[in-house]
């Protein structure tokens, strides 16, 4: 029986960052990370799960509370996640390029089904208006993928992205602030219907974010077009607190938006103030903890009832 995706409530905590991790925080330019590296920025992820766990003690409830972390440097965490029960999404793209593939290549199934993750994640760049080529690759990849979650009932959690073309960005006077109100939503759909129509089908759309009631209702459509159940949460996008916030108050008042899936915004000036010797370990946990939670807050504060 097909789950109906729209009647959810998922709250995430975004740590699969990798590249970001080696190149703004650990300032690893151009090459893998050493061993030893490598333990220790699992050792900061770390730090963001214990902050995830710390808001589960705190009243986060394991029934909507989650976590997204990847493999690469957060194996243990996500065995430990498993063991736990908490609800896990886990990437299974190739971090920091403008190109979907999969991270494992073809031994992609073999990794989703060690670690059984609650949703199976990917990130896809993809702008209707961009490089065809470069969609018709990704379309052919992403579609592989969605067949085999769908036959093996793997919940699909697709985080959609819609850079701008140089010429889109024109017609704004090169905003990037009037791209994402006026034009990005508009682009979010047709990505969305292009994708669907491909035979792509996410259970749910893991989206950026929009500031009108309308545009959030035009994507919830886009997601639930033809019958179909897919719900849709909203991403962080490395944002301010206060536009995750604004994103999150639109979002909560629209049937099928379910939730959220934030991750720097919560976790990384708490880190960046680890990392310079600013605050304790504990503390950045509790930083972690806090923030995470007066996320969850508004969310269940704003959102409206079903009707």
């Amino acid at each position: 029986m097909e789950t109906d995706f729209t009647r959810k409530q998922l709250l995430i905590l975004a740590f699969d960052h990798r590249s970001s991790f080696t190149e703004k925080l650990f300032n690893i330019r151009g090459r893998p990370p050493t061993l030893e590296e490598k333990n220790e920025i699992s050792e900061y992820k770390r730090n963001i799960f214990e902050g995830f766990k710390k808001a589960v003690d705190n009243g986060l409830s394991k029934r909507t509370g989650g976590l997204l972390v990847d493999e690469e440097f957060g194996a243990d965490i996500l065995r430990e996640a498993k063991t736990c029960g908490y609800i896990f999404a886990m990437p299974v793209e190739k971090s920091g390029q403008e190109e979907f593939d999969f991270e494992y290549g073809d031994d992609y199934r073999t990794h989703i089904e060690s670690f059984g993750p609650t949703y199976t994640k990917v990130l896809v760049r993809f702008n209707t208006e961009g490089d065809k080529n470069l969609n018709q690759r990704q379309t052919k990849r992403l579609r592989m993928l969605s067949d085999y979650l769908h036959t093996t009932n793997n919940p699909f959690l697709f985080e959609l992205l819609v850079p701008p073309t140089s010429q889109q960005l024109a017609k704004t006077g090169g905003s990037k602030e009037t791209y994402d109100l006026d034009l990005r939503p508009k682009l979010m759909v047709a990505a969305m219907k292009e994708l669907q129509h491909a035979g792509i089908e996410p259970d749910i759309w893991k989206l950026e974010g929009v500031e009108k009631e309308s545009d959030a209702k035009s994507l919830v459509e886009q997601a639930q077009e033809g019958g179909r159940k897919a719900g849709v949460i909203t991403l962080g996008r490395g944002e301010s607190k206060e536009l995750v916030e604004k994103w999150l108050k639109t979002g909560s008042s629209i049937f099928g938006i379910i939730g959220f899936a934030v991750g720097r915004t919560i976790f990384w000036d708490p880190l960046v103030e680890l990392k310079t010797g600013k605050i304790s370990r504990q503390s950045a946990i509790a930083k972690i903890a806090q923030n995470y939670l007066d996320f969850v807050n508004l969310w269940q504060r704003e959102r409206k009832p079903e009707i």
